[in-house]
C-alpha cells in the first residue's frame, strides 16, 4: 500500500491508558511526547475497563488527555481471553498498513503483538519488557523466546540486568535486545514538607520514612513493616507512611497490626499527589523483590532524596552502583533498617547522596531525553525495514538490525 504522509505512524500498545503502574505510565507518557510533526500516534488499549473498576476513572480521564492532545486512542474491549472478534478493528488497520510501527509493552501485549504481525505485515515490532524476575514460569520463559522474540525486530530491556537474563536464561540473541531506561518529567511539586507532615500529623522533628507502590508481592513491603519494627528501637519517634494501594493492603494492614506499629506507620492509599508527599520524606525506600527500571526510585532521585533501595534488577544501574544511593539485598530486614538509621544518623551523608541521585537523573533518566531515543530508534528501524528484502511473516530473526542508539 503507497504511503499517504510523511509521517512515521507508531501504535503503542498497553493493556489500559493509565498512571499508575509503572509501564502504563511510560507507554502513555511516550506515546504523548513523541514529536507529531515527525510521528502518527495511537494508543491501543485491549483491556476492558468496566465502570466499577477501580481504574475507570483514570482510565478515562489518561484518554481523554490523549485525544485532546492528537493521540488516536483505540480501545479494543476484550471481553475475555477467548474474545477474538474484538481484536478485528485493530487487526483491519494494521492489514491496511496504517501503522508502521507497533510498539507492546509488558508480557501479554507483548505476546498478542508478535502474533498480529504474524497475520499482518507490520513493518516493525518492538517489544517492551518492563519488568520479569526470570524464576519460575518455564511457560512464559518459552513464549519469550521462541514467540516474542521472533516476532519482534527488537527486544527493549529496562535494565542492563534486564538484558543479560533475556540473553542467558532465555536465550533471545543478545544482538536483537537493546536497553532502554525508564525516564520522568521534572517532578513539579508545590507543596512543603511542613504542609505534608501536619496532614499526616507527624511531628515536627520526627523523621520521616517513606515509599511508593502497589501493594503486590513484588513490593515486599512486608520486609520494609518488619525493618520499620527494628529501626523503632533506636528511633521511636521515626514514621513510616506507604503510598499506594493493591491487592495485598488488608494483609499488610494485618501485618502492622502483628508488628505492634499501627500508631508509627500509615497505610495512605492511592494518591494523586503521590510526588508532592514523597517531597516530605526525610529516606526514601524502595524494597522490592525484583524490578525493571522503577520509576518511583527515578522520581525519588529528581527529588534529591536520600534513598534505600534493593540491590535488584535495575536499580544497582539507577543509584550508581550504590554511590546515589544505599544497596541492600531483598528479602533483609535487619539490613534495611540498618541502612535507613545509618541515613537518619548522619543528615550529611544523607544530604549529599541525595545531590548525586539528583544530578544523576537529570543526567541520565530524564523523560525527554529517553523519547528522543526511541524517536531515533523508529526512524532507524523504520528506514531498514522498508529498504529490506521480503522476508517471512513467521520470523523476523533474520533481518540485519541497523546500527541502534545507545542508552
Amino acid at each position: 500500500m503507497a504511503r499517504q504522509s510523511e509521517r512515521i505512524n507508531v501504535a503503542v500498545f498497553i493493556d489500559y491508558a493509565g498512571e499508575t503502574g509503572g509501564a502504563e505510565t511510560l507507554a502513555v507518557q511516550l506515546v504523548e511526547r513523541l514529536d507529531p510533526a515527525r510521528f502518527g500516534r495511537t494508543l491501543v488499549v485491549f483491556r476492558r475497563i468496566e465502570r466499577d473498576d477501580p481504574l475507570a476513572d483514570e482510565h478515562a480521564a489518561v484518554a481523554a488527555r490523549l485525544r485532546r492532545g492528537g493521540v488516536d486512542v483505540l480501545a479494543l474491549d476484550r471481553d475475555g481471553r477467548l474474545d477474538l472478534a474484538a481484536w478485528r478493528p485493530f487487526l483491519r488497520r494494521l492489514r491496511a498498513g496504517e501503522i508502521d510501527v507497533l510498539h507492546s509493552h509488558k508480557f501479554g501485549p507483548n505476546v498478542w503483538a508478535s502474533l498480529l504481525a504474524r497475520l499482518a505485515d507490520v513493518p516493525v515490532v518492538v517489544a517492551h519488557e518492563h519488568t520479569w524476575s526470570f524464576v519460575g514460569e518455564p511457560l512464559r520463559k518459552l513464549l519469550d523466546r521462541f514467540l516474542i522474540a521472533t516476532g519482534a525486530d527488537l527486544v527493549v530491556a529496562v535494565s542492563e540486568q534486564d538484558r543479560e537474563r533475556m540473553a542467558r536464561i532465555e536465550r533471545i540473541p543478545a544482538g536483537r535486545i537493546r536497553v532502554l531506561p525508564n525516564g520522568i518529567p521534572p517532578p513539579a511539586v508545590e507543596r512543603d514538607a511542613a504542609a505534608v507532615r501536619a496532614e499526616l500529623g507527624i511531628p515536627a522533628g520526627a523523621p520521616l520514612i517513606g515509599t511508593i507502590g502497589v501493594l503486590r508481592p513484588q513490593k515486599d513491603f512486608g520486609t520494609l513493616v518488619a525493618a520499620h519494627a527494628r529501626l523503632l528501637r533506636s528511633r521511636p519517634d521515626a514514621r513510616l507512611a506507604i503510598v499506594g494501594g493493591g491487592p495485598l493492603h488488608d494483609e499488610l494492614a494485618a501485618l502492622i497490626a502483628r508488628e505492634g506499629v499501627g500508631e508509627r506507620v500509615r497505610l495512605l492509599g492511592p494518591r494523586g499527589d503521590a510526588v508532592e508527599l514523597a517531597a516530605a520524606f526525610d529516606v526514601a525506600v524502595n524494597s522490592s523483590l525484583y524490578e525493571g527500571s522503577s520509576l518511583a526510585v527515578i522520581e525519588y532521585m529528581a527529588l534529591g532524596l536520600p534513598i534505600v533501595a534493593t540491590a535488584v534488577g535495575g536499580n544497582p544501574d539507577l543509584l550508581d552502583g550504590g554511590g546515589a544511593g544505599l544497596l541492600v539485598e531483598p528479602g533483609d530486614p535487619a539490613a534495611l533498617a540498618e541502612a535507613i538509621g545509618s541515613l537518619l544518623a548522619d543528615p550529611a551523608r544523607a544530604r549529599a547522596l541525595g545531590e548525586r541521585a539528583r544530578a544523576r537523573q537529570r543526567q541520565r533518566y530524564d523523560l525527554d531525553l529517553q523519547v528522543r531515543r526511541l524517536e531515533q530508534l523508529y526512524e532507524q528501524l523504520f528506514a531498514a525495514a522498508t529498504s529490506a528484502a521480503p522476508r517471512s511473516r513467521l520470523s523476523r530473526a533474520r533481518r540485519p538490525l541497523p546500527r541502534l542508539p545507545t542508552s
